[in-house]
């Protein structure tokens, strides 16, 4: 098998394999937001507050759509990751076919709903009428690079199955600086505004994908994907949704109840909407790298779930949890102590600085606690209950949310006690992840002890 790119998740420490693994693709998600970021600031800055406003009046969108089609990859690298840790080399190249033809149908099924659904949803959303036209003419360009998104998203699940998070890593880079010269090129060259970051977005996902399809092909371990055989196996489909469709779901959980925040946001004005935009940025940071643990939760159960190393599952969760809090408290903290001028990249407007500083100090002094309601989520799907975390979102997280905004909020109706929400649901949802695991492990435990003759 390919040495170069695979970790061994089966054997020995996994302490430092479980940052060889989560560190790459935390820079990969952290690189990607930068280039995210690039978008916004190169509006912001030269395109003026009203086009930054509609940029960031789509993030709940888009997030609303695609968490359920990411979601599926998921399940995707859970099912090879499994086949891996059995040695089932035919499954996990069937598994690695199938992953890739359901990406393109949902990167096809997303153009349409970007086309259809775009502007009535921010009409819904209440998005302020000086910045709706802008926003649904983002979302429409933006959700025609949807084949290719989503071609990125499997097959770098495929890839983090072996437990290679640097491949996906420079197909990032490359596209990343094209999306940097591609913006700068067409916002102040030929002053497209929105229009032209979207366009930048979708070129340069066309190389990423084109990238990340290469890897694979020229791959020479088991998950190589191989043109000339490409099918769709039926009943790996039905197992890649089983898994997939709940945790696109646990994902869509949170999009929905920012939806209805965002709703509220809009309500504020463009003013807030424009802080929310440029403060999101650097949350995100935070975020994906308790959700890069999580992805490492996730794969290195999975495998040893499948080879029937029960302790060791339970140490990678243990792990990958210590590990993924305390590397998100450092980078939320480091956030919050330079937040002014850090948003300052984006804007120099007073009211939308001061506002975006206390957006960050409200989100991201706890965000410790969705690490644990992430990791946790994590490893209850690399054990193969991936319905459990999303039923448990949907309660923990979309249920306090919208109890909240639609019963205490209306009473303070304040951008602050809007804010307030947040580290709320996840310490609900949190606690509630984590006493399921606990049920779901003495289970496990007690299934595999070996009985008395």
């Amino acid at each position: 098998m390919n040495k170069t790119h695979e970790i061994n998740m089966l054997s020995g420490p996994m302490a430092g394999k479980i940052f060889k693994f989560a560190l790459p693709l935390a820079a990969t998600n952290i690189l990607q937001q930068l280039f995210n970021s690039a978008d916004v600031a190169v509006v912001g800055r030269f395109a003026g507050s009203g086009p930054l406003a509609a940029v960031g009046a789509t993030t709940a969108v888009t997030s609303l759509f695609i968490n359920i089609f990411v979601g599926l990859s998921i399940g995707a690298n859970v099912i090879v990751s499994k086949f891996l840790g059995q040695n089932e080399r035919e499954n996990v190249r069937k598994a690695v076919s199938t992953s890739m033809i359901l990406a393109l149908i949902s990167g096809f099924f997303l153009i349409a709903v970007g086309l259809l659904l775009a502007e009535p949803l921010l009409r819904l959303m209440s998005t302020p009428e000086d910045i709706i036209g802008m926003s649904a003419l983002y979302l429409k360009i933006y959700f025609a690079g949807m084949p290719f998104f989503m071609l990125y998203n499997f097959g770098s699940a495929i890839l983090r199955s072996i437990g290679d998070t640097r491949r996906p890593l420079i197909c990032l880079i490359a596209s990343g600086i094209l999306n940097i010269l591609l913006n700068l090129f067409f916002v102040i060259v030929c002053k497209m505004d929105v229009a032209g970051v979207a366009l930048a977005t979708v070129l340069s996902n066309i190389l990423c994908s084109g990238l990340v399809v290469y890897f694979l092909i020229t791959e020479k371990s088991a998950i190589r994907l191989d043109l000339r055989q490409m099918k769709m196996d039926g009943a790996l489909l039905r197992r890649i949704i089983a898994i997939g469709v709940p945790a696109g779901i646990q994902g869509m959980v949170f999009s929905v109840s920012n939806v209805v925040i965002q709703s509220f946001i809009n309500g504020f004005g463009s003013t807030v909407v424009a802080s929310t935009a440029a403060a999101l940025n650097f949350e995100l940071y935070s975020a994906f790298i308790l959700q890069a643990f999580g992805n490492a939760a996730t794969t290195f159960v999975s495998q040893n779930y499948g080879a029937g190393q029960y302790d060791r599952c339970h140490r990678a969760y243990l792990l990958s949890a210590g590990i993924g809090v305390a590397c998100s408290m450092a980078v939320s903290w480091l956030i919050i102590l330079f937040a002014r001028p850090l948003l300052t990249l984006f804007t120099s407007d007073g009211e939308v600085l001061r506002l975006g500083v206390m957006r960050i100090r409200y989100i991201l002094a706890l965000q410790f606690l969705n690490a644990i309601m992430d990791i946790t989520a994590g490893s209850l799907r690399g054990l193969g209950h991936s319905a459990l975390p999303a039923v448990i979102s949907m309660a923990g997280v979309c249920g306090v949310r919208l109890l909240y905004v639609y019963t205490l909020f209306r009473r303070f109706n304040t951008y602050s006690a809007l804010l307030v929400i947040y580290p709320v649901s996840w310490l609900v949802t949190g606690a509630i992840m984590i006493l399921c695991y606990v049920v779901v492990r003495r289970r496990l435990t007690a299934r595999a002890a070996p009985t008395a003759p």
